[in-house]
């Protein structure tokens, strides 16, 4: 890689980070992908000073041949996309060569979902799935405010506890892009929300007392986020879906959200809403969920339309 492409990126992934608030998750897959467009570029004998928009669009062409999937090809594009706008508003080109290029779009795939059923036999594995009383008590609140609200899992372990004092009807959630959204928490959500607050206080006092800082996360942790991470949850949803009953590979904290929008979905509430409550930024990213409606059509069709019975 030469260094006028290191130095691109750098400066591209410290804005990200600076003026978009770009996770961290965000920044390395930026950064993974376009270490590998620059280790191209060398081999080309170009760099991104010089290369036109005929070289990218051969770039993603070798991509393609690879094997790469479609929604990888749609992301490393989306990051040469989104450097060469940078790179032009900082004055570093005259011209941007990847503004017009198409990319391969995304596989609509229909996300995994779990029945109601299931989310259901999983919030009561919650409740008796722990080594110790409180930690019972916190792996059944993690699954009540998950499925109450639909959040991202991000955004559930790294809840301040702040926002959840005073048991609150609704939840201000900062979400991707420091964009923040309302979210109402149910009646058991809450409920539990209560029981986790009280025996999560009792057991920061006796930390405090030991000389420990007091945390300012909904879900503390020792480690060196302050929170529970979102590896440590997944290993915890891993181990309620075999006390459930409930097949493991079927089951992780983003199937919950996905469970959250189409039982929603399923019974009537409308897609803009549920956009809104799930943090989507464009209509079309919730509209896969309409898979639920088209399956509720058909079910209507054959049990109503007089030329669906059989005589």
């Amino acid at each position: 890689m030469s260094t006028t492409d290191l130095h691109w990126i750098s400066a591209f992934l410290e804005a990200q980070s600076a003026e978009l608030g770009a996770a961290d998750n965000t920044r390395l897959a930026y950064a993974r992908d376009l270490k590998d467009f620059a280790a191209w570029t060398v081999r080309q004998s170009v760099d991104f000073t010089a290369i036109s928009r005929d070289q990218i669009e051969t770039y993603l062409i070798d991509c393609e041949a690879q094997g790469l999937a479609r929604s990888t090809r749609a992301r490393r594009l989306s990051a040469i996309r989104q450097l060469f706008r940078f790179a032009f508003e900082e004055g570093l080109r005259q011209d941007n060569p990847a503004i017009q290029i198409c990319g391969p779009g995304r596989d609509k795939k229909l996300p995994k979902t779990l029945s109601e059923d299931e989310v259901d036999r999983l919030l009561d594995a919650a409740r008796t799935t722990g080594r110790s009383a409180s930690d019972r008590l916190r792996n059944s609140c993690l699954m009540e405010v998950l499925y109450a609200t639909g959040m991202r899992v991000s955004e559930l372990v790294s809840l301040p506890v702040a926002a959840t004092r005073g048991d609150p009807r609704v939840l201000l959630i900062l979400g991707k892009g420091g964009k923040e959204r309302m979210v109402p928490l149910s009646p058991p959500a809450r409920a539990m929300l209560a029981e986790w607050l009280a025996t999560r206080d009792e057991i920061e006092e006796a930390a405090r007392k030991k000389g420990l800082p007091a945390s300012r996360y909904l879900f503390p942790s020792r480690g060196k986020s302050g929170h529970l991470t979102r590896h440590r949850f997944f290993q915890i949803v891993k181990n309620l879906a075999v006390a459930a009953g409930v097949a493991p590979d079927k089951v992780t904290p983003h199937t919950l959200r996905h469970a959250f929008a189409t039982h929603l979905l399923a019974n009537g509430a409308d897609l803009r809403a549920i956009q809104t409550l799930l943090g989507h930024a464009d209509v079309a990213t919730t509209e896969i969920y309409t898979h639920v409606l088209d399956e509720r059509l058909k079910e209507l069709v054959l049990e109503h339309h007089p030329l669906a019975r059989e005589d």
